[in-house]
C-alpha cells in the first residue's frame, strides 16, 4: 500500500474510532505526521485527497478540520462525476435509480405529510409538457427528489440526489419531447402521486419502477439507433 493511501486510511480510523469528531481540528502537521508514521509530503498528499471528497475543511493560516461529514457534503463527489457521464454511463445511471427510487417511493408512501403531498401537488400543477425543456427537466428533478426526501432517509435522499444529473435529465427530455412523450412522463408522474396520496405503498413502488424503467428502455433504443 502507498504511503499516501496508509496516511489516508489511518485519518479515517481517527474519525471512525470517534478520535476525530466533525467540526475537530486536526493536530499540527508535524505532530500528527510523527502520529501516522508518514512524512510530511505524504500527509500533505493525503489531506489533499480527503479534501477534495469533503472529508477534511483546509482552512489556510487556521488549520485542518473534520467537516460536518453530512451525507449531502459526502456525496458531492459523486454527483460531479455523474455530471461527467459518458454515453454508455447514461444507462448505468438509470440501473441504479431503477433500483434505488422505487424502494425510495415505497418508504414514502408510509411516511408522507400533508405538506410533502401539497407540494408535489402544486409541482405537478406547473408542469407543461409544451414547456421549455429547461422548465422539464427542473420539474422532473424536483418531483423525483421530493418523493424520495418524503421518506425521511436522509442516507437514501442524498444518495439519490447525487444520482440526479441536470446534463442527463436534460438529454433525456429533449429526446422524450421530440417523441411525444412528455404528456405521458408527466401523467406517470401523476399516478405516482396518488399512490404516495393513498398510502399504497406497494402501487408507489410499482409504478415508479415503471416509470423509470420506461425511460431506461427509450434510451437503450435511443443509444441502439444513435
Amino acid at each position: 500500500m502507498a504511503v499516501t493511501d496508509d496516511a489516508i486510511l489511518r485519518i479515517k480510523e481517527m474519525i471512525t474510532s470517534g478520535a476525530l469528531a466533525p467540526g475537530d481540528r486536526l493536530p499540527p502537521e508535524k505532530e500528527l505526521g510523527e502520529r501516522l508514521g508518514v512524512s510530511r509530503g505524504s500527509l500533505r498528499e493525503a489531506v489533499k485527497a480527503l479534501e477534495v471528497i469533503r472529508v477534511l475543511d483546509v482552512r489556510r493560516g487556521d488549520g485542518t478540520y473534520v467537516t460536518s461529514l453530512e451525507p449531502r457534503l459526502l456525496l458531492e463527489a459523486m454527483s460531479f462525476v455523474v455530471d461527467l457521464h459518458s454515453d454508455d454511463s447514461v444507462l448505468e445511471i438509470f440501473a441504479v435509480r431503477r433500483i434505488l427510487e422505487p424502494a425510495a417511493a415505497k418508504i414514502a408512501a408510509t411516511r408522507i405529510d400533508a405538506g410533502r403531498l401539497a407540494e408535489l401537488d402544486r409541482l405537478l400543477a406547473a408542469a407543461d409538457a409544451g414547456g421549455p425543456v429547461e422548465d422539464l427537466v427542473e420539474h422532473d428533478l424536483a418531483f423525483h427528489q421530493a418523493v424520495v426526501e418524503a421518506g425521511g432517509n436522509e442516507y437514501l435522499s442524498r444518495l439519490v440526489e447525487s444520482m440526479q444529473s441536470g446534463t442527463v435529465r436534460a438529454r433525456v427530455w429533449r429526446g422524450i419531447t421530440q417523441t411525444g412523450a412528455a404528456e405521458r412522463t408527466i401523467a406517470e408522474h401523476h399516478g405516482i402521486l396518488e399512490a404516495l396520496r393513498a398510502g399504497d405503498a406497494d402501487l408507489a413502488e410499482a409504478l415508479t419502477l415503471a416509470h423509470i424503467a420506461g425511460i431506461e428502455q427509450w434510451l437503450r433504443a435511443a443509444s441502439a439507433g444513435g
